[in-house]
């Protein structure tokens, strides 16, 4: 993780989003080839089932859990428990919030794609959960980070096979990551308004 982390600090903005972009479209594209091989088409549209009410109330309420847990872990715990390296702020600190919408959407679209409509749904929970940690791999130095992204796959998850809706893990996921890359964006802002301000004294 530390050596990720100054890899990615050393990366130019344009480097980092060529990098975010690359990634996710090999997701995408890996989901493709993968479900070309393990879906028929009536299997593929049932995983798209959408009911407003189910995703509203589903997605987002498992996004509230999960954004309330974190704010209470970034006020009430020790800092360098949940401290990336830096990595979150490279990405979205930059961005416009229009930007960090579609990024937002982007990953989320990509990884439930892939994790919970592919995966999940052909190898089950268990495999699912364990794929997306080891794609986290970056936190294995970070216990109590890491302890959050898997309990955060199995959440989300969990939720897939309550809803049988690919559109509620993916609701959901993006809407944790808007409003913790708008919290970074934010700090930001205000972090540069500070210093501006201290310069000036």
């Amino acid at each position: 993780m530390r050596r990720q982390s100054e890899q990615i600090r050393m990366m130019s903005d344009r480097e980092v989003l060529i990098h975010l972009y690359v990634t996710q479209l090999l997701l995408i594209i890996m989901s493709a080839i993968a479900g070309f091989f393990l879906f028929d088409l009536a299997a593929f549209r049932k995983i798209w089932h959408f009911d407003a009410a189910t995703v509203l109330m589903f997605g987002g309420g498992s996004a509230v859990i999960v954004l309330s847990i974190d704010f209470l872990s970034i006020r009430y715990l020790p800092e360098h428990w949940y401290d990336d390296g830096g990595i979150n702020e490279k990405i979205f600190e930059n961005r416009s919030i229009p930007h960090i919408f579609f990024l937002c959407l982007l990953i989320a679209f990509s990884e439930e794609l892939l994790f919970r409509g592919v995966i999940q749904t052909h190898f089950g929970l268990f495999v699912a959960s364990t794929v997306f940690a080891l794609l986290h791999v970056r936190y294995l130095e970070k216990l109590f980070l890491f302890a959050m992204v898997v309990l955060l796959s199995f959440f989300l998850g969990y939720i897939y096979e309550l809803t049988n809706s690919l559109w509620v893990t993916i609701f959901a996921h993006f809407l944790i990551d808007f409003v913790l890359a708008v919290d970074i964006r934010l700090n930001y802002i205000r972090n540069m308004k500070q210093k501006d301000g201290g310069d000036r004294v």
